[in-house]
């Protein structure tokens, strides 16, 4: 009940909603799920909530394990005093818990231990206790040659260790000077000498001091990145004034142990022990502490931003079924091709050569002709990596000497294409297909459903963090694992046509189940309605209880099948339908009658207000995509490498990643912008995310160039006399680095070929 009781108090909502929540995880339930079809359990706690609850479940879950341990194992020891097992009972973090842990956790043997052992913990003992005594009049007691203490400096230092020992193991005094240095403390970094070439990447960093609790993630990572690469030196300072805080932190040390200048004979001594524990022990902990607590800071927020690019790139609009044709751009190794149905499937596939150093223009424009007047294509796909400028421009020929195709050209981000063509995943859906083909057809069918394909693609490839390589990666991939179940969960999945990797991130649905859905249809052919799914091996009722509102079967037997209304509520329907007398066709779409009724005259025992609420929304719009409507952006013609641009001009671009300190944006130069976050609005901004998304269309000018360096700084902010530009959401979210295809195998492959023929 403490674990409930706290995680209420943290949500701000009562401990009836947690307990539901918790049973419900605990039942096997996924977020999902729970969010959207036990509102009434929860109390309508929403997706954001039960993430937050989920966590913090897991991480006061793991605390009360490390607490027993700890209790067990101080228990063991006979040492567990009523005080110390109340204080490690309301221990509420697990530094805390590890702090009053110390003293009585195993541990190397020390310089403390050995003075032990040596039997000097009566003379520590005494000094403590009586500053009368001379210490080193007492000291001459133990001295003991045969237990390596020869005169009296040594059976004082072995006192001096015992001492110095406990006061590090002070959990109350660890928290006081740990929090004090969190507030006061100040980074320094410097260079390496010798190295000052070698890090010219971190020169902003070469004698560079802040606020230990104000550095922002993206610097933090920075400074940790020099330094782990040894180019960068980091030192903590305890403040401002660094030897006279040093000296403040001594004296809170020696007023701990009660040390005072009162004249009596061990009061020098115990001051100068106070003053080695806070250098030596003390300050050397707190430093190693408050470095991983920044470190682990600038990592969870980077993984935050991420996470939230990552889930604006899944939720970018789809440009929708029609039949598109996908151009991986090459120069040397030539352009690869791939046409796919408005369903994804792959009709043609081949390579041309209209580029350097074949410069196979004309013929490359009669082949894109004949392909796309042959299959009736609608759009055309362009990745954004080298040779895409190129590769646009081909295509824009093609539309000009052949005015009857009726064909759009987006340029898209070609991400993760090579990480996909090259994995197992596409092995087996495309074994007799050179992986040099294989990313074209990826960046076709990323136009039609950035998530359908994207989902295929491990998301720490896709790009579009910050310092990922350096944080932690067990917690970036669990995090963006949420955001993509959330995303393909949030849009709903067509179970006639989703991949294997689209249909395992459904709620409920593994991977084995995934294969299994698939194999069912390709052997009995589409699903006509969601009890079929009942037949598929190994897809039991937990399974399909979390899974059928999220699976879509369109033009089935049942129209509500393609709707969320999960198939538990249809019961409510058809309360509905039987109330109005009308079918469910006449019902579906009628907003203006549905509307009209009262949620209220169809809830009962089962299915509450929440519930009839929603299905009533949903029978307004049946599977409904919450991703806004497809746009696409024009780069500016003639601009198509970094030397083009000048300052002051004024371009269209797409978004690419959003850091903390502003926002990447391409404007078709193959080297992406960055808009700072003091020009991102000519208003305050204080997170960039509430300006701009990652694939968010803006309109930038261009502040300075530096053509050597690669560096473009360009702005959102508007002068006076002209209008406050409104980004646009699009779903091209162009890569930071283009990728290098392999060479293709052969000028064209057999279908490319046998296509052209006809």
């Amino acid at each position: 009940m403490d674990v409930i009781q706290r995680i209420a108090e943290e949500l701000s909502v009562n401990t009836k909603q947690v307990s539901a929540a918790v049973a419900l995880l605990d039942e096997g339930a996924t977020v999902p799920f729970i969010s959207r079809y036990r509102k009434e359990v929860t109390g309508g706690l929403d997706d954001t909530q039960l993430r937050q609850l989920e966590e913090r479940l897991g991480y006061l879950r793991e605390l009360n394990e490390r607490r027993k341990t700890i209790l067990d194992s101080i228990r063991s020891q006979d040492k567990l005093t009523p005080e110390l097992e109340k204080a490690i009972d309301e221990a509420d973090t697990k530094t805390l818990l590890e702090d009053l842990y110390l003293p009585y956790k195993s541990k190397r043997r020390t310089k403390a231990q050995i003075a032990r052992e040596a039997g000097l913990e009566p003379l520590a003992d005494a000094i403590l206790h009586d500053r009368r005594l001379i210490p080193e009049h007492i000291a001459t007691g133990f001295i003991d040659q045969e237990k390596g203490l020869p005169d009296t400096d040594a059976a004082l230092e072995g006192a001096r260790q015992i001492i110095m020992e406990r006061i590090s193991e002070d959990a109350e005094l660890l928290a006081e000077l740990r929090e004090r240095i969190w507030q006061k403390g100040i980074v320094h970094a410097t260079v390496v000498a010798g190295k000052e070439q070698q890090a010219e990447k971190f020169k902003d960093y070469f004698d560079y001091r802040e606020a230990l609790n104000k550095i922002p993630s993206h610097r933090a990572l920075a400074l940790f990145r020099g330094r782990n690469e040894d180019l960068l030196s980091l030192t903590l300072k305890p403040g401002a004034e660094d030897k006279e805080e040093h000296d403040l932190c001594a004296r809170l040390v020696a007023k701990h142990l009660d040390i005072a200048d009162t004249s009596k004979p061990a009061d020098a001594w115990l001051a100068e022990t106070a003053r080695l524990a806070w250098k030596i022990k003390l300050f050397t902990r707190i430093d190693l502490d408050l470095k991983l607590k920044v470190r682990e800071a600038a990592e969870l927020e980077a993984i935050r931003v991420f996470a939230s690019n990552l889930r604006d790139l899944l939720l970018a609009a789809p440009a929708g079924p029609k039949a598109t044709m996908g151009l991986d751009p090459g120069i040397r190794t030539g352009v690869k091709a791939a046409v796919v149905d408005a369903t994804g499937k792959v009709l043609a596939t081949g390579t041309i050569y209209p580029h350097p150093p074949r410069r196979q223009w004309d013929q490359s424009i009669a082949i894109l002709a004949k392909l796309i007047q042959k299959y009736g294509v609608d759009l055309v796909s362009i990745g954004n990596g080298t040779g895409s400028r190129e590769t646009d421009q081909l295509v824009a020929d093609v539309m000009k000497q052949h005015g009857e195709l009726k064909f759009t050209k987006i340029t898209v981000s070609e991400a993760g294409a090579s990480v996909y063509s090259a994995s197992e995943l596409a092995a087996k859906e495309f074994p007799d297909m050179d992986v040099s083909l294989r990313g074209a057809v990826s960046i076709a069918r990323r136009l039609q459903d950035p998530l359908a394909e994207l989902v295929k693609i491990d998301p720490k490839s896709i790009g579009v963090g910050q310092y990922q390589h350096d944080v932690n990666q067990f917690q970036l991939a669990r995090s963006l694992d949420v955001v993509v179940e959330d995303c393909v969960n949030a849009v709903g999945v067509d179970v006639n046509t989703a991949s294997v990797a689209l249909l395992k991130q459904v709620s409920g649905l593994s991977a084995s189940v995934s294969e299994n859905i698939v194999a069912f249809r390709n052997e009995n052919g589409p699903f006509v309605n969601r009890r079929q799914l009942k037949k598929v091996p190994r897809l039991g009722d937990k399974a399909y209880e979390q899974a059928a509102g999220f699976l879509r079967i369109m033009n089935g037997d049942n129209p509500l099948d393609a709707s969320s209304v999960h198939p538990e509520a249809y019961p409510v329907v058809e309360s509905i339908i039987k109330s109005t007398g009308k079918s469910i066709r006449d019902l579906i779409g009628q907003s203006g009658f549905l509307r009209s009724l009262n949620p209220a005259n169809f809830a009962d025992e089962h299915f509450g207000l929440p519930t009839v609420t929603d299905i009533l929304q949903e029978l307004e719009k049946p599977g409904r995509d919450p991703r806004p409507e497809f746009k696409s952006v024009e780069f500016k013609t003639g601009i198509e490498k970094i030397s083009d641009l000048e300052p002051g001009m004024r371009l269209d671009g797409v978004v690419t990643n959003v850091a903390n300190f502003g926002a990447f944006v391409d404007i078709g130069v193959h080297q992406d912008g960055l808009v700072h976050i003091s020009h991102l609005s000519n208003t305050f901004v204080k997170d960039p995310r509430e300006a701009v998304k990652t694939g968010d269309m803006v309109k930038v000018k261009v502040l300075e160039v530096d053509v050597e360096r690669k560096r473009i700084s360009l702005t959102m902010k508007t002068d006076a006399d002209e209008v406050e530009p409104r980004p646009e959401r699009n779903s091209q979210k162009p890569a930071n680095k283009p990728k290098q295809q392999a060479p293709a195998q052969g000028s064209m492959a057999n279908a490319f070929a046998r296509a052209l023929k006809k």
